[in-house]
Parts: C-alpha cells; structure tokens; sequence
C-alpha cells in the first residue's frame, strides 16, 4: 500500500514583525495530499502549540515563503515550538530566488501572473483588521483578514507548482 505523504502551507499575520512585541493573530494552514486536502484557520485564543501540532498531523513537509526567517520563528517564539524540529520544511522564497523572482509574496505572485481578490491588503493592513476586530468586534474586519490569510497560504500552493516542477 502507498503511504500518503501529507504537506502543508502555512502562513501567519501578526500585529508586529517582532514576537518580541507582536502577537500571532492567525495561523492558516491548508494540507493537501493527492487524496485529501483541508484548510483550517487557527485564530487568536486558539493558537497553541497543541492546536497547531495537531492540525498539522500526518504531515511531511512545511511550505512556506519567507517561513526560516519569519513565521517558523515567530511560532517558536509564540507557542513555544520550533516546526523544524517536527517536519521538513522548504522555504519557497529560496526557490523562487533561484528561478530570479526577488520580493515578497505579492510580489512574485505578480510575477507569475497569480491573481489575488485581496488586491490592496497587505500586512500593514492585516494589523488594522485584527485592532478593529478586537476592539470594536467588526466582524468584517475579521473576515477580511481571514480572507486576506487564505488567499496567502493557497497560493503558496501555486507558487510551488509553478516553480517546483
């Protein structure tokens, strides 16, 4: 029988670039197998170490861009676990470094002609979402950001079939 190998996409928003300052205020994770596949969010309270190792079970492999130097250290600094240490991961913005597409995620997204309905989001923009969301319990706010955080984490997905071939 063939083993299903199980890989995920991951991306986060936060209110700073630093953990040392800033919170994790969503997590979205899509797995995928040529069997199955699943997108979860994990949102505000519910980010714990427990949460996230067990939407991630069975997985084999993180993607994510940009992932080594800010989201993978981020959760290990937020929930007290370092991923690496549970899957193999590939950051897709080296593999997009050696395919000659540099910046950010919309950036090479634009690059390889990845359409987004998030037009205009962007980090600065995801913080306001999550402050309005708190503080004055606009939901619209927090569906937008949520959007905003799933169009992310799937079209990681693109980018490496596009460039992992």
């Amino acid at each position: 029988m063939k083993e299903t190998k199980l890989e995920a996409y991951i991306d986060i928003e936060t209110t700073s670039l630093s953990p040392i300052n800033g919170i994790i205020t969503v997590i979205g994770i899509y797995v995928y197998s040529a069997e199955n596949e699943k997108f979860l969010q994990l949102v505000g309270e519910e980010i714990t170490s427990d949460s996230l190792l067990k939407a991630l079970e069975g997985v084999k492999t993180l993607y994510t861009y940009n992932g080594s130097r800010f989201d993978l250290s981020f959760i290990k600094s937020y929930v007290g676990i370092d991923l690496v240490d549970y899957f193999e991961h590939r950051d897709l913005m080296f593999d997009c470094w050696k395919n000659d597409f540099y910046g950010g995620l919309k950036t090479v997204e634009t690059m390889l002609g990845i359409e987004r309905r998030t037009k205009g989001v962007d980090g600065k923009i995801a913080v306001e979402l999550w402050v309005r969301y708190k503080n004055l319990g606009d939901e619209n706010a927090l569906k937008k950001l949520l959007d905003y955080n799933k169009e992310d984490v799937m079209n990681l997905k693109i980018v490496k079939e596009r460039l992992c071939k």
